[in-house]
C-alpha cells in the first residue's frame, strides 16, 4: 500500500519542516489539495506555496483539484510537476479532452469520484487514466470521518479496472487510519491519502509505516 500524506493537514506555520518529516517518515507521494472555495465550500493553496513544496519534497506529488475550472488549474500547478494531477468528473464537461492535455503535459491524469458518484461513471475513461481516487468523506475539509461504503465502492472499481485496464490504481483519501487500512488492502486499493491520522500523529514514520500494509 502506497501512503500520501496530505500537507491540509500539516502545520503550515513550518511547512518545509513538514514535508521533509513526511519524505523522511517514508511516504510514497505527498498529497496536496486544492481547493477554490466554488466546487468545494473551502479555499486551500496556490502555485506560490505548492512550487516551494515541490522543491523540499524528496516523493513525488500527488495533486488534487476541487475546483470548477480544471482546465485553467491544470495549466496552474503543470509547471510543479507532480507525479498525478486528479479532477473530480463531477466538475467537467470534457473529461477525455482534459486527461490528454494533462498526459500531454507529462503528468499522469487521475479522475476522482464523490462518495455518491458511482464507478461505472468513468467505466468508458479506464483506459486512458493512471488512478481513480475514491473520496471517502465529502471534499473540502480535513479530519471526517470515513464513510464505510467506499469499501463496496472501491471492490465494484476494482472488478472494472480488471477489464478496462489492469495498470490502473486505486486512491482512497478520506478517514484513513489503522483501523481501516486492511479492509481497503482486501478491496483492491493501492494507495491512501491520510492527512489527520499522519500529521495528528506524534511519530510520522510510525503512522505511515502502520499503512503500509
Amino acid at each position: 500500500m502506497q501512503v500520501a500524506p496530505s500537507i491540509l493537514s500539516a502545520d503550515f506555520g513550518k511547512l518545509n519542516e513538514e514535508i521533509k518529516a513526511i519524505c523522511e517518515g517514508g511516504c510514497d507521494l505527498v498529497h496536496v489539495d486544492v481547493m477554490d472555495g466554488h466546487f468545494v465550500p473551502n479555499m486551500t493553496i496556490g502555485p506560490v506555496v505548492v512550487n516551494p513544496v515541490a522543491k523540499v519534497a524528496t516523493k513525488p506529488l500527488d495533486i488534487h483539484l476541487m475546483v470548477e475550472d480544471n482546465t485553467f488549474f491544470v495549466d496552474l500547478f503543470a509547471p510543479c510537476k507532480p507525479k498525478y494531477i486528479s479532477f473530480h468528473i463531477e466538475s467537467e464537461k470534457h473529461p477525455h479532452r482534459l486527461i490528454q492535455k494533462i498526459r500531454g503535459l507529462g503528468i499522469k491524469p487521475a479522475i476522482v469520484l464523490n462518495p455518491h458518484t458511482p464507478p461505472e461513471t468513468i467505466e468508458y475513461l479506464l483506459e486512458d487514466l493512471d488512478m481513480v481516487l475514491l473520496m471517502s468523506v465529502n471534499p473540502g475539509f480535513g479530519g471526517q470521518k470515513f464513510i464505510s461504503s467506499v469499501v463496496e465502492k472501491a471492490t465494484k472499481l476494482k472488478a472494472l479496472i480488471n477489464k478496462r485496464n489492469p495498470n490502473c490504481l486505486i486512491e482512497v483519501d478520506g478517514g484513513v487510519n489503522d483501523k481501516n487500512i486492511h479492509e481497503l488492502k482486501n478491496a483492491g486499493v493501492d494507495v491512501v491519502v491520510a492527512g489527520s491520522y499522519v500529521f495528528g500523529n506524534n511519530d510520522y514514520s510510525k503512522a505511515i509505516k502502520s499503512l503500509q500494509v
